[in-house]
């Protein structure tokens, strides 16, 4: 595998609001939405001891015999809450292709302001959204460290917003009321280790695209785990610097885009040398709120480049996408 130079681009400027340097970082990020739909980004703003804190009480969690972890389970497929066991997945249906279950165990949570007198939060469409989160009592600090960070990668993601519309060429605010009420969510993913070899084409996580707009990776730099599809076919590694958030977009974005922008196809592999090693990841899944309209962009359309697709909502979309991953309902011993 050789490595995927994914461009590593210096947010702070935007975020300390240099207009000047705004507009290059812009047109950075367009390029690299353009051409690979993946970015690594530096100066977020979010401190070190906050992600390692996350982190932390995420190992934490998943170190807990599994009788512990599942006293948190998640309620149905559909809420996307609470613990996952291992093996109970294979993100590589939503494409069709039948494979094994994914090497992989995980904890889900969900946006953390419901307003429980809101109607918007209680709507029948909204409620694998808007279901109550569950936490473990066990880290005591999984639940404070896990809901800071979700907080503070929450706004970051709107912030993120701000800059794909500039670099979509709309006003800055164009996406605020769209995402004001966002049905993000999070997982935090364990790779524990093996103790045997892989199935034929099992992997940690197997090939699919993200179904929302945009997605903030943290994980561990290790070669040989996440790889990109290139335009080519081949796969190859992404490794992103210290610090950094690896950032890509999903299906809604590209399709809000008119395919300008591109949702990409990747995987995470099993290492040949690495079957007695861990890996943890904090994936946040960045959603616009669940009643936006999910069209053409007005930049994104022209003579000789009509909308290709037809209007849909958020939860529309996300519910096409999530029905076609396979859940095994039954886990197994990694």
């Amino acid at each position: 595998m050789t490595d995927l130079r994914v461009p590593v681009i210096d947010v702070a400027p935007f975020l300390a609001g240099d207009a000047d340097a705004t507009r290059t970082i812009a047109h950075q990020v367009d390029e690299a939405c353009r051409e690979i739909g993946f970015l690594t980004i530096i100066g977020h703003g979010i401190p070190e001891a906050q992600i390692d804190a996350a982190r932390r009480a995420g190992r934490d969690f998943f170190e807990l015999p599994l009788e512990q972890k599942q006293h948190t389970p998640r309620p149905s497929h559909e809420s996307g809450r609470g613990y996952t066991v291992f093996g109970d997945q294979a993100l590589a249906y939503s494409l069709g292709v039948e494979t094994p279950p994914d090497l992989q165990e995980s904890f889900g949570i969900g946006p953390l302001d419901v307003l429980p007198d809101d109607p918007y939060y209680h709507a029948p469409e909204a409620w694998t959204f808007f279901t109550p989160n569950i936490w473990p009592e066990s880290p005591a600090e999984f639940r404070p460290a896990l809901s800071g960070y979700f907080a503070r990668v929450d706004l970051l993601t709107r912030d993120l917003m701000r800059l794909f519309a500039l670099a979509l060429g709309l006003d800055e605010q164009y996406f605020s009321d769209k995402v004001d009420r966002p049905v993000s969510s999070m997982r935090i993913v364990h790779y524990p280790p093996l103790r045997g070899a892989p199935r034929d084409s099992q992997l940690r996580a197997g090939a699919h695209s993200d179904y929302g707009s945009i997605t903030i990776l943290q994980t561990d730099d290790e070669s040989g785990c996440l790889q990109v599809k290139t335009r080519s076919g081949a796969w190859v590694d992404v490794l992103p610097p210290p610090g950094a958030f690896i950032v890509n977009l999903g299906d809604l974005m590209s399709r809000w885009t008119n395919d300008r922008w591109i949702s990409t196809l990747h995987r995470v592999a099993v290492p040949l040398d690495g079957q007695g090693r861990s890996r943890l990841s904090l994936v946040f899944f960045g959603q616009p709120n669940y009643d936006t309209v999910i069209e053409c962009l007005p930049t994104c359309r022209g003579p000789g480049e009509p909308p290709k697709y037809p209007p849909i909502t958020t939860v529309e979309l996300s519910q096409s996408k999530h029905m076609k991953v396979r859940h095994m309902d039954t886990g197994f011993e990694p």
